[in-house]
């Protein structure tokens, strides 16, 4: 039997890179997934590749995110699965950055993540489902620039965390992932800048962005059954990148590199 025959499942963000390599595996391994985007026809479209259902929402919006989670139960009878992956970012120092981007970043990449889980989840312990928020690397340690960014995912962490804790008696799992840097049409436009590619992949033991299907499998094990004593757990999957301190590679000056 396939992974996730018989389950109902949500995906934030899933039109696109991470969500949409999501919900084509959870569809995959059987589950009636709904692919939930602020683009509409892209969730269409996806819905439609996987054999699954579509929900335009904005995420920002409490009363939108409340009545796609309603929707989804009414009608497929059920949820099982919530993976809370929509995201969004922005760029510059806190004196630079406008109160109304600072707090579009955080309603979209922390209060989304509330809003879903707080409407799914007298459904979620109906069923003893599973929540997977995707958070970052970002959330761990300080990036430049992406100070509403790491801030959010930081809370998402420790919110998951949280969420765990209060719900395991109830049946319910809750995990974070911490991807590092993905190969997804957001990171393309930055990883096209001169030099910045070659810059980024050698903070990378593995030497090279993950991929999206890549994260779709982390996600797919959390959400599943193989990972029943898993939760309150943060997963990182960045190619080894905050396994490494940022000290210089010594093998490169001594010659054995």
């Amino acid at each position: 039997m396939r992974r996730f025959e018989g389950r109902v499942a949500i995906v934030t963000g899933g039109a696109s890179g991470i969500g949409a390599a999501t919900a084509r595996l959870l569809a995959q391994d059987g589950a009636t997934v709904v692919v939930a985007d602020l683009n509409g026809d892209a969730a269409w479209e996806t819905a439609a590749d996987i054999g699954g259902t579509a929900c335009p929402v904005d995420v920002a919006d409490r009363g939108a995110v409340e009545a796609m989670i309603a929707a989804a139960v009414a009608d497929h009878g059920r949820l099982d699965v919530l993976v809370n992956n929509a995201g969004i970012g922005s760029f510059g120092k806190t004196p630079d950055l406008d109160p109304v981007e600072w707090e579009r970043v955080i309603a979209i990449d922390l209060h989304a993540v509330f809003y879903a889980c707080r409407a799914a989840l007298p459904h979620l312990i109906a069923a003893k489902g599973v929540v997977v928020n995707t958070a970052s690397i970002s959330g761990l340690a300080g990036d430049y620039g992406f100070s509403a960014y790491a801030a959010a995912k930081a809370a998402v962490i420790n919110y998951t965390r949280t969420l765990a804790i209060d719900h395991a008696r109830d049946g319910v799992r809750v995990n974070a992932l911490c991807p590092g840097l993905i190969a997804t049409p957001i990171t393309a436009g930055l990883t096209q800048l001169p030099d910045l590619a070659a810059a980024w992949h050698a903070t990378i033991p593995m030497g090279r962005a993950g991929t999206p299907e890549e994260m779709a499998q982390a996600i797919a094990f959390l959400a599943s059954d193989a990972a029943s004593y898993i939760t309150g757990a943060v997963l990182v999957a960045d190619g080894g990148q905050t396994a490494w301190t940022g000290q210089p590679n010594l093998f490169r000056y001594l010659g054995d590199a």
